[in-house]
């Protein structure tokens, strides 16, 4: 009997990219904790399927680090890449750029804040350089929350997916035969509550 073909992956160059979830912005952002929760899932998912991750924060030392909850998720490895510090407000910057010179195009899994600034001009600059975005939207928000359907529909319209975190995670794996389908349908199970909740928090 022949061999099975190896499963098609739907996305052939996944990244995760996760703009300014930071300490100071908790008592401001709109349901933050609902973000903190779809990131690190995410995050355990990026680390199963092997997928880099590209962190920033916007001007650390007013606005502090990475949110303590996401720290051990975000050890620096061979995937996950040093937080990178940054003013400007889109994560596409020197520090994070230098990582695609290949010219390889990269499906990118966008998450964090705010949606109407860091994330809009972020997926606009990763548009422009060729990249295909996916916003999660159980994983992104602002300040006010008119502001993060607004983002989204205009996103929408410069050629961006708006999705979930848990229609990625399947995406990413694209068949039920693929090594990882255990693991990351554990942290599906695992995490549905939250997922819930930050369904019913964010849209």
């Amino acid at each position: 009997m022949a061999d099975q073909p190896l499963p098609q992956r739907r996305f052939q160059r996944p990244v995760v990219f996760i703009c300014d979830i930071q300490e100071r912005f908790r008592p401001a952002i709109w349901n933050l904790d609902a973000v903190i929760a779809t990131t690190a899932k995410l995050l355990r998912a990026a680390h199963i399927l092997r997928i880099p991750v590209h962190t920033t924060t916007q001007n650390g030392a007013r606005l502090g680090p990475t949110v303590s909850e996401l720290e051990s998720l975000l050890t620096p490895s061979d995937l996950v890449h040093p937080v990178v510090d940054k003013t400007r407000f889109s994560m596409w910057v020197p520090g994070v750029a230098k990582h695609f010179e290949s010219g390889d195009k990269a499906e990118v899994i966008l998450v964090g804040i705010e949606s109407h600034v860091c994330i809009t001009q972020t997926a606009l600059d990763l548009i422009a350089n060729g990249h295909k975005v996916y916003v999660c939207a159980d994983g992104v928000s602002s300040c006010n929350k008119e502001e993060v359907a607004v983002a989204l529909a205009r996103l929408r319209g410069e050629g961006a997916t708006v999705t979930t975190s848990e229609s990625v995670l399947y995406e990413l794996m694209g068949d039920a035969k693929v090594a990882e389908f255990k693991d990351i349908v554990g942290i599906v199970k695992e995490t549905s509550k939250s997922t819930k909740d930050s369904l019913q928090a964010l849209l």
